[in-house]
């Protein structure tokens, strides 16, 4: 049987206000098109974020990257915000630039605040990702 830690202290980190944050304005940004009965596209991709955001904010909450060996999930995490801030872009100025009604408009700017979160996100994993920085290297010059 699988014990699981709960991480508290990620919850109170950058990484962790940042996904609950994109969690946030995810379910936001739902309720904004679907108030308006916005374009299916807008509500798919931001179901999309929030599962995922969920589903990642889980991840690292019950200390699971440490039992789950077949990822590197820092680098997954960040590419998934870098491909969720491309869509959330496109989505987000599509809206934007729609504005059929208000609610779409307001769902569109939240999905360009999720975009900005994104690409935070993003950074702070990378930043954080080392690729063999400290190993030392052998390098022979003929």
């Amino acid at each position: 049987m699988v014990q699981l830690e709960v991480n508290v202290a990620f919850v109170r980190s950058l990484r962790g206000g940042l996904k609950i944050a994109r969690m946030v304005l995810a379910f936001m940004a739902f309720v904004s098109f679907v108030a308006v009965r916005g374009h299916e596209a807008f509500i798919t991709l931001v179901i999309m974020e929030f599962v995922i955001a969920a589903l990642f904010f889980l991840l690292y909450l019950l200390s699971l990257q440490k039992k789950l060996h077949f990822f590197f999930w820092p680098l997954a995490d960040a590419f998934n915000s870098l491909v969720a801030a491309l869509f959330l872009i496109i989505v987000g100025l599509c809206a934007t630039l729609i504005k059929t009604n208000t609610g779409t408009l307001v769902g569109g700017v939240f999905c360009l605040l999720l975009f900005v979160l994104c690409i935070v996100d993003a950074v702070v994993l990378l930043k954080m990702i080392s690729f063999n920085k400290g190993a030392s290297r052998n390098v022979t010059h003929n």
